[in-house]
């Protein structure tokens, strides 16, 4: 009898690590957007807000590095499943909070469980998929981040008029069992997967490196300049992903007075953009390889694309007052932003075995948040000073990630597979 098999089986498992992002965006992202109604609620000032988002931004730094450690030990079924639970619970736990060091506490409960989320997917990408695809991957699975950030913006306003805005939380956290169900039951690694046919292993392990026999420690990678490189380029651009999610609600009802339930449209728009440019760039790098160009020309060039469709973010504090323009020049900058993690997300599982991915991709995050971490106080405070003057802001995001591309490129003139 022949054996029974799923075609297209990896696009299956991309789409678990979609589901996943994008829950884990929704409990993540509907601070930002219940923001307006909770601050009024409990009487918090814009400092108190920095703090609160320090709270996850701690955690997430924190944790990323042990998480990646842990994905790598306990494998990419059970550690996801696991911090899936956690970032669940925490998430339901914001409904109990009554202050802002509650708040904060719960945020970094969030932050622990979520550090997992990217060091997961991407050695599941590295595992599922072949060099070629992984951009296109990446990418689609990275979307979610936009998808979940959309879904927040229309089951917020509706679940908090009715029913409160700690039922939000409640209904949002409860996502994540139905995905911890789902990905237990699916999930397997291909050579251990029923359903995978011989053709499509055979294409997953095409252009795959020979994994090592042993385990990969710390020490082995912490002292590559390709480490060094992707750590650097999340230290400075992830903080201003973190700016878009938690400010730019809130920007958008300061500037224009969008209340609650007139949020929604644009940052709808705003982060469908942001799913475009995530999947066009995933695709775009993916093309360039199959026409023969090299890894570091197309990966490299993907990202310079990107940066520079960021820039002209800079220009939101000439946009007088000007909604839609202002509408487009974010999603210029989401789009952009995310068409560069896309990218950027890829080249450990470009240069690095797979024994190693879950741990750099952990190393990388910690960075990414440890720039959060700094740079979330600091801009509420900012912004407490400076009677909420936004200008300054967008331009340090709009430049930020050619300062990026120029330092990896120095890091990293070449994405060659490293001997660990």
């Amino acid at each position: 009898m022949p054996k029974r098999t799923l075609s297209h089986l990896r696009w299956y498992i991309c789409a678990l690590l979609f589901f996943a992002t994008t829950v884990c965006y929704i409990d993540r992202q509907i601070l930002g957007f219940l923001k307006p109604v909770i601050a009024k609620d409990l009487g918090w000032s814009e400092s108190d807000y920095g703090w609160v988002v320090f709270g996850f931004m701690l955690a997430y730094g924190i944790m990323n590095p042990v998480c990646g450690r842990i994905i790598d030990r306990l494998g990419t079924r059970t550690g996801y499943a696991l911090a899936a639970g956690v970032w669940g619970l925490a998430s339901m736990s914001h409904a109990f909070a009554r202050n802002a060091l509650q708040f904060a506490i719960a945020r970094f409960g969030l932050g622990v469980g979520e550090a997992a989320n990217f060091p997961a997917a991407l050695k599941a990408v590295a595992d599922w998929f072949p060099r070629r695809e992984r951009a296109l991957a990446t990418g689609i699975f990275n979307s979610g981040t936009n998808v979940g950030t959309m879904a927040g913006a229309t089951i917020a306003p509706f679940i908090a008029w009715y029913f409160g805005w700690r039922w939000t939380f409640i209904v949002t956290g409860s996502l994540d069992i139905v995905w911890i169900v789902t990905w237990l039951f699916m999930f397997r690694q291909p050579r251990e997967h029923s359903l995978l046919s011989e053709a499509e292993h055979a294409l997953i392990e095409s252009d795959r490196e020979v994994a090592p026999t042993e385990r990969i420690r710390y020490s082995q990678v912490i002292g590559r300049r390709q480490t060094w490189g992707f750590i650097v380029a999340k230290f400075l651009t992830d903080p201003v992903w973190w700016f878009y999610l938690y400010w730019v609600p809130g920007f958008l009802n300061a500037e224009f007075h969008l209340d609650l339930t007139h949020l929604g449209p644009p940052v709808i728009i705003i982060y469908a953009a942001a799913t475009v440019g995530a999947v066009f760039a995933g695709w775009l790098s993916g093309n360039l390889l199959k026409r023969g160009w090299t890894v570091t020309k197309a990966r490299k060039i993907v990202l310079l694309i990107c940066a520079v469709a960021v820039v002209p973010v800079v220009f939101v504090q000439h946009a007088h007052g000007a909604l839609w323009i202002t509408v487009t020049l974010l999603c210029f900058a989401t789009a952009g932003h995310q068409g560069w993690s896309s990218n950027l997300f890829t080249i450990p599982s470009d240069v690095f075995p797979r024994a190693a991915v879950g741990s750099v991709v952990g190393l990388g995050q910690m960075g990414g948040a440890l720039g959060g971490v700094l740079v979330a106080p600091a801009v509420g405070y900012w912004l407490r000073f400076s009677h909420s003057a936004y200008g300054p802001l967008f331009i340090c995001v709009g430049l930020m990630y050619i300062v990026a591309l120029l330092i990896l490129h120095g890091l990293v003139p070449r994405l060659d597979p490293e001997r660990v």
